[in-house]
């Protein structure tokens, strides 16, 4: 199972900005997923959550109204949208799955994977 996130970059504060993960290697049941950030100097946190029962979603207090988290079952991608980003944003920002894998022949296995992040940059 492989994760891909894309969309980061260099912004400008005040600027919206999609970042979309897409897991590939078989056949997915979604568990939960989460998009989590770590800037320099600084432990990785946790900015957006998603429960695949009943669609439930957290997001860090930094955060709120400010970020949406989502996925699209049919092509297999989680994505967050931020808005009004701020310099204080900056990162590099990882997807992280937990899903079942099946495919022909395989029996479903649970895996938990991260991506290995995409920098998003804002300037003031």
């Amino acid at each position: 199972v492989q994760v891909v996130e894309s969309g980061g970059g260099l912004v400008q504060a005040g600027d919206s900005l999609t970042l979309s993960c897409k897991y590939t290697g078989g056949t997915f049941i979604f568990n939960h997923g989460g998009w989590y950030r770590q800037a320099p100097g600084k432990q990785r946190e946790l900015v957006a959550f998603l429960r695949n029962s009943g669609g439930d979603s957290d997001y860090a207090d930094s955060v709120k109204g400010r970020a949406t988290i989502s996925r699209d079952p049919r092509q297999n991608t989680m994505s967050l949208q931020m808005s009004s980003l701020k310099p204080e944003d900056t990162a590099v920002y990882s997807c992280n799955v937990d899903v079942l894998v099946s495919g022909p022949g395989r029996l479903p296995e649970p895996k938990n994977v991260w991506g290995r992040g995409t920098q998003v940059t804002v300037s003031s």
